[in-house]
């Protein structure tokens, strides 16, 4: 069986090496007569996993020991309302709403107190991020939020607001990992792993220990509540287990490659190949404008909707799939995050300068 090149948005693409490992370990992981999907997370050997998986991500993006590394669930969209929940003492909070993700936590936040939108780019489709560096931040805000990489519409803020000292709080879900970070200048980065460390099921939270504290609003849930996680080791209840089992295969796969600095130059190499061309093209272009392109999420358009559903039918027979871009912005994507080698975006631009010949 031959495996396609999958340009899925996310669920997305494992490194191959890791889904080896992965099913070698299926029925008989390390000799312990069962798989790590049977295993009590109560057991000795499961919280080695747990207890390597954060040492290696830490490692990684370089944690400052005042921050807790938490392994939760329910997705990015239920941090949506578990952070206004925790943070929100004032019941005011900043959000810069570039996506349809922080569109979405915005108006998640607006159930608990005051959300105010103090930037947007939904004016030109969220083509753009805007400029942050003079915000008017609410002077009573608890924190300032980000959805930083957009994977809908294929940006990235490239330079952090200036929150005027309140603390960032960053949705990360598709640039996780993908280049280093200066986890101390956010209060919170957190994200959903589906796209670019694991399998669905799984949100890592990263969270500065000042943040963590019993004042919570009145009526959060036991569950929803920062504390409750961070006390227990992330074992409050049972975790998504075999889920950060392949979130520490992904950890130490990324380890090899160099860690996040090699996978930065890996990255920009990649993007690199798909922008220049989509930028000499005659028949494709990108939708968003240069200085603030993803290097994760690439949307693309031909401006005739026929044509775009032509390419992505003709590319998926070629084995290059799920190119179709979201319905908001029509036309392709393409998310070439870590996993994806540089040989899937070189054939990506081979299928595309045929069909242009094809269709010029």
């Amino acid at each position: 069986m031959s495996r396609i090149w999958n340009f899925s948005a996310g669920p997305a693409v494992l490194p191959e090496e890791v889904l080896r490992e992965a099913a070698e370990e299926m029925l008989d992981y390390r000799g312990c007569g069962m798989s790590v999907m049977e295993m009590s997370h109560r057991s000795k050997m499961f919280q080695e996993i747990i207890d390597q998986a954060e040492a290696d991500l830490r490692e990684l993006m370089g944690i400052p020991s005042n921050y807790k590394v938490l392994f939760l669930q329910g997705g990015a969209s239920q941090q949506f309302a578990m952070i206004p929940m925790n943070l929100m003492k004032n019941r005011v909070a900043d959000y810069i709403v570039t996506g349809q993700w922080a569109k979405k936590a915005w108006q998640e936040a607006k159930l608990f107190g005051t959300a105010n939108k103090v930037a947007s780019s939904e004016d030109k489709t969220f083509s753009y991020i805007p400029d942050c560096s003079d915000l008017p931040i609410s002077p009573e805000a608890d924190y300032v939020y980000i959805c930083e990489n957009n994977t809908i519409y294929g940006t990235k803020f490239h330079t952090l607001p200036d929150t005027k000292g309140k603390p960032l709080v960053a949705d990360v879900s598709s640039c996780f990992l993908s280049e280093p970070v200066d986890v101390s200048r956010y209060g919170i980065i957190y994200g959903g792993v589906q796209k670019n460390i694991g399998p669905a099921g799984v949100v890592i939270s990263i969270i500065r220990e000042d943040l963590i504290t019993e004042d919570v609003l009145d009526g959060t849930p036991t569950m929803l509540r920062f504390k409750t996680h961070a006390d227990n080791g992330s074992m409050y209840n049972t975790p998504p287990c075999y889920g950060i089992y392949i979130c520490g295969k992904v950890f130490q796969w990324l380890k090899r490659q160099g860690g996040l600095e090699a996978m930065r130059a890996r990255n920009e190499r990649k993007a690199k190949l798909l922008y220049d061309y989509l930028d000499q093209s005659s028949l494709f272009h990108g939708t968003v404008v240069p200085q603030d392109r993803s290097l994760m999420n690439v949307p693309f358009v031909t401006g005739d909707a026929a044509l775009d559903a032509e390419f992505v039918k003709e590319a998926s027979a070629a084995g290059l799939a799920n190119l179709k871009g979201h319905r908001t912005v029509g036309g392709m994507r393409a998310s070439i995050y870590n996993a994806m080698p540089y040989e899937g975006v070189q054939a990506l631009v081979r299928f595309m300068e045929r069909f242009e010949r094809a269709h010029r």
